[in-house]
């Protein structure tokens, strides 16, 4: 049998438990605020990691993933002011993961530009290399100029080819006055013809030819 007090048959029951539940559940935020420390170390990291995306040239070569590290860094700055720890260090590691990716991605792009350049400037010396040897040889296919001798007046332009020969000519035999007789005692020599008697004439004729410096 359940007795009731006449002092609270008039009053109606109060339940207790949500001021119970609104303790706990502000004892566990405070403590999760005080079991997550400030990340100060990712914080650091993240700023490092974007210093050398920029200093790797990131802001030329990738500026897309560098703004995208440098937003997520100005959150988790925001997240640390609000003392929301557990958020600054995830917004921090994403940030330093985006610097990261800006800076490789800078470090190749930088490495192609200077091959390009090389190869850009290998290309303007072989044209050089071409072109100058297509000179020399110009030069030297031009036609070596004729010697000019002393005190004479230089060959003009197209002068320098000899004329044509003249055709030969038969010369005419000498006459029979310019041909000497040969010296006294060597060779053969002919006599004159004397008019004599019939006899001397046989004899003369016999005679023919005798060489020279012998007796008639």
């Amino acid at each position: 049998m359940v007795h009731i007090s006449p002092s609270s048959a008039g009053r109606p029951m109060r339940s207790r438990k949500p001021a119970r539940w609104l303790a706990l559940a502000g004892l566990v935020v405070l403590a999760g605020c005080a079991s997550v420390p400030p990340p100060n170390e990712a914080m650091n990291l993240a700023q490092s990691q974007l210093q050398a995306a920029r200093d790797a040239g990131a802001a030329d070569y990738d500026p897309v993933d560098l703004g995208f590290a440098q937003d997520k860094f100005q959150q988790a700055q925001g997240a640390m002011a609000a003392r929301k720890y557990a958020q600054a260090a995830d917004l921090a590691a994403e940030s330093r993961a985006d610097a990261d990716l800006a800076r490789v991605k800078a470090n190749l792009g930088a490495a192609r530009a200077k091959i390009q350049s090389k190869m850009n400037a290998n290309a303007e010396l072989r044209e050089q290399g071409a072109q100058a040897a297509a000179a020399a040889a110009a030069e030297f296919a031009k036609p070596l100029p004729m010697p000019a001798t002393a005190g004479s007046a230089p060959t003009p332009a197209g002068a320098g080819a000899l004329p044509p020969a003249a055709p030969l000519e038969d010369m005419p035999a000498p006459s029979a006055s310019v041909l000497s007789a040969p010296p006294s005692g060597q060779g053969f020599q002919t006599m004159p013809a004397q008019p004599s008697s019939s006899g001397a004439q046989g004899s003369n004729a016999t005679q023919g030819f005798q060489p020279a410096g012998g007796q008639p």
